[in-house]
């Protein structure tokens, strides 16, 4: 295995002490502890925020409740392509809020009309819920750009990073005409793709590396409340539909999730989908949102999705 990258063996060596600190204190983690943990960590390792001339907070109305979303237009004058993000956070923490830097970021970097999802979180609104709020909004983003009044072109992005990636990829395996739009790329980071946790980078890289086998799973006992087939909610154990749209992958060494992610890429290779792959080998789950510590990491993952999304077709 290769190394950490300079630096960031460093940040999670303290990292590490102080939370093996606060556990010696009898220390307990709340959903509510947890969400000012990434709120904190992402706006103290994020401190370039690039501004926009187009950002706006709106909601979208569907078949439930009406769904937040940050809408965040890079060039307000041009009909640009829609592209769809859907958070990290385990299903239980992260928001729009900590998620606006990378989200302005992608929309500068891509030359997309970015559409960040509020969407519900567990405990207090378990599975599917999330994916419902995210449904709405491919459903319904159309008509809310032109109820805005903004420039959009044709074509439909979605996109998450680790649970944001699970929800992306679930909606991608449904039957396109039970998503609205024709979603044309998929961008998945880091994603969560398997709920039974059974690939080999969840046990060889279960402490330390920021991401914790125990954690995962107490998010996900979370997110599951009423006993549901953890398999048959997995992506990765899903059926690729015809049609299933190209994909940007992106994994990490030292993430747990790294080895289903990579299970992932070669189901949807198998079944014909175009997978393109992007690997980095001294990086750990949420870099992302680390930007501060490996920038150029950073940097390399907004050029891979611009170059993606403007890459003609095979």
């Amino acid at each position: 295995m290769a190394e950490l990258a300079p630096g960031l063996g460093e940040w999670l060596d303290k990292y590490n002490l102080a939370v093996a600190a606060w556990s010696a204190k009898g220390f307990v983690l709340t959903p509510e502890y947890a969400r000012d943990g990434m709120a904190i960590l992402t706006r103290t390792m994020i401190t370039d925020i690039p501004k926009l001339p187009a950002v706006i907070d709106e909601s979208i109305e569907g078949s439930g409740p009406s769904v937040p979303v940050r809408v965040y237009h890079p060039e307000p004058d041009a009909a640009l392509p829609v592209l769809i993000y859907l958070h990290g956070g385990g299903h239980m923490t992260g928001s729009v809020a900590v998620y606006d830097p990378i989200c302005r970021k992608i929309a500068l970097a891509t030359r997309r009309v970015v559409v960040s999802v509020e969407y519900r979180l567990a405990p207090e609104h378990p599975y599917p819920a999330g994916i419902a709020d995210a449904r709405t909004v491919v459903e319904g983003c159309a008509e809310l750009l032109v109820r805005l009044g903004l420039n959009f072109g044709p074509g439909l992005a979605l996109a998450g990073d680790s649970a944001g990636g699970a929800m992306s990829a679930t909606l991608a395996h449904a039957p396109q005409d039970s998503v609205g739009p024709l979603v044309t790329h998929l961008i998945l980071i880091y994603p969560g793709l398997d709920y039974t946790l059974s690939h080999p980078s969840v046990k060889e890289l279960a402490t330390g590396y920021l991401l914790e086998k125990d954690k995962i799973r107490w998010y996900f006992d979370h997110y599951f409340s009423v006993g549901e087939d953890r398999r048959a909610a997995s992506p990765l154990f899903m059926p690729v539909r015809p049609g299933f749209p190209r994909t940007l992958l992106v994994t990490a060494g030292f993430c747990p999730l790294r080895d289903e992610g990579l299970a992932y890429m070669e189901k949807l290779q198998e079944n014909g989908v175009v997978v393109r792959h992007l690997f980095f080998d001294d990086m750990i789950h949420a870099f992302l949102n680390l930007e501060n510590l490996v920038p150029e990491s950073c940097r390399r993952v907004y050029a891979a999705m611009a170059e993606f999304l403007d890459a003609p077709p095979a």
